[in-house]
């Protein structure tokens, strides 16, 4: 490709029919960090947190209180009855809402490299709303702990997204205990214990920081586990000491665990809730987490095998400005790594949006955009790991996946073929960047539909 098809296609999200491919693709680019709106129309008109932790206990306490009656009925607790069709359907409807809101943002954005890295940081602090607790949360976790900090520092990002009711509900740190704080020894005396859990501990050391392989220990999880207990969700407990002020994040001095704590050879000797915060910033600020960030910021940009000499630039850059997230995207601009980087295959997300511009398709209905998405394999904030979605080329280029595109693309083209002429908008959403044979097999196309079908499914528009 080109510079002008690289920057709509590699740094965007592709190119739209009718427009002109920018003249000075680097400037385009950079222009767009300051352009970059975190909250667009479709986004900014959403329930907030507060509201959906507020709807989330209601669907907890409908379901409590359904058990309650069946127990005491002697009938089963699952069966729904009249007027309980699902405690939860609400907050299903406000997720179906969600995708769709995003999925218009990406479609209509002026600012497509920065949405492109609004998709990486969300993948990157991946959570899942398969779990029942979460099912409302997903698009305002991206829409508050990663949009507004895009163009922050790392750390200040890595803080909003662990302290977001999304994450802490995902991980069970919501739930998490000390051993010897007051609570635990309260219930104690009554015979009964509550735990610690470890999960968000181990996946901010493994996932969203330091990486694998990167010098700590079980330990240490362990220790930073102890760190974190305190940080709630307020709002949702049952007992009023632990339900907080009000909904959202709440530090609950009543579980956490008192002491210092010595993580990867340092002591932490704060108390209460700064004591975690520690913990972060210097993870933020850790060599680890520049080699890791800088890592994953070449594999999505530059190929799925990362070069080492853009990896160290990223690197050196992260260490440098000190996680400012700007510098590190200027970095990328400037690769030429990336500008001469072989193909990376497209996601199911990236592809279809893609696809979408390209046709001129403003928005999707919630329901469709989340069926759709379903249906290639990607469904939205549901990516089966904290480990996110792969941003390699096996996960998304067998045979299967490859057929249900083309499905997909039939589908976009019997819309659209009426009113889009594919052999017009090749060129322009590829420019000077159309290979020989797609351009013969659209000029060989037996209609304008088949012609939009084949333009959707080549081989320019699966790659970027």
């Amino acid at each position: 490709m080109n510079n002008a098809a690289t920057a709509l296609h590699r740094f965007g999200l592709g190119g739209r029919g009718g427009e002109v491919p920018p003249d000075s693709p680097k400037a385009w680019l950079s222009d767009q960090i300051a352009r970059f709106d975190p909250r667009p129309e479709p986004i900014a008109a959403l329930p907030p947190t507060g509201t959906l932790i507020e709807k989330l206990r209601e669907a907890r306490d409908g379901r409590r209180e359904r058990k309650q009656d069946a127990k005491q009925n002697g009938t089963d607790p699952k069966q729904r009855q009249p007027g309980n069709q699902g405690d939860f359907r609400e907050l299903r409807d406000i997720y179906v809402g969600a995708v769709g809101a995003r999925t218009r943002a990406a479609l209509q954005s002026e600012t497509p490299f920065m949405e492109r890295l609004v998709h990486f940081w969300s993948n990157h602090f991946a959570i899942s709303v398969d779990k029942v607790a979460v099912i409302g949360f997903g698009g305002a976790f991206e829409f508050e702990a990663i949009r507004p900090h895009l163009t922050g520092t790392f750390a200040q990002m890595l803080s909003a997204v662990e302290r977001h009711p999304a994450m802490l509900l995902y991980l069970d740190q919501a739930e998490s205990i000390g051993p010897d704080s007051a609570l635990a020894q309260r219930v104690a005396r009554r015979g009964k214990t509550r735990g610690l859990n470890e999960n968000l501990a181990r996946e901010i050391l493994e996932l969203h920081t330091l990486g694998v392989r990167s010098g700590y220990d079980q330990q240490d999880v362990t220790e930073f586990a102890r760190a974190l207990t305190g940080w709630t969700v307020g709002g949702l407990a049952q007992q009023p000491a632990l339900r907080g002020p009000g909904p959202g994040f709440w530090f609950a001095a009543l579980i956490h665990q008192p002491g210092s704590r010595t993580i990867m050879g340092k002591t932490y000797a704060q108390g209460g809730e700064a004591q975690a915060q520690a913990v972060l910033n210097d993870l933020a600020a850790h060599p680890a987490t520049a080699r890791h960030i800088a890592t994953k910021l070449a594999r999505h940009f530059a190929g799925d095998v990362p070069p080492p000499a853009l990896v160290a630039r990223l690197e050196q850059t992260f260490l440098a400005s000190k996680g400012d997230l700007p510098a590190l995207y200027k970095v990328l601009i400037d690769a030429p790594e990336v500008w001469s980087g072989p193909p990376k295959f497209r996601t199911p997300w990236e592809w279809a949006i893609a696809a979408l511009r390209a046709t001129g398709v403003k928005a999707l209905p919630g329901a469709t955009a989340a069926g759709a998405f379903q249906q290639l394999g990607q469904p939205i904030w549901k990516p089966g790991s904290p480990a996110g979605f792969d941003d390699t080329a096996p996960s998304w280029a067998g045979p299967d996946a490859l057929y249900r595109r083309v499905e997909v693309a039939q589908r976009i083209a019997q819309r659209a073929a009426p009113a889009i002429d594919a052999r017009q908008i090749a060129h322009q959403i590829f420019p000077d960047a159309l290979s020989d044979a797609t351009a013969q097999a659209l000029a060989r196309a037996e209609s304008g539909e088949q012609a939009l079908a084949l333009l959707l499914a080549s081989p320019e528009m699966l790659r970027r």
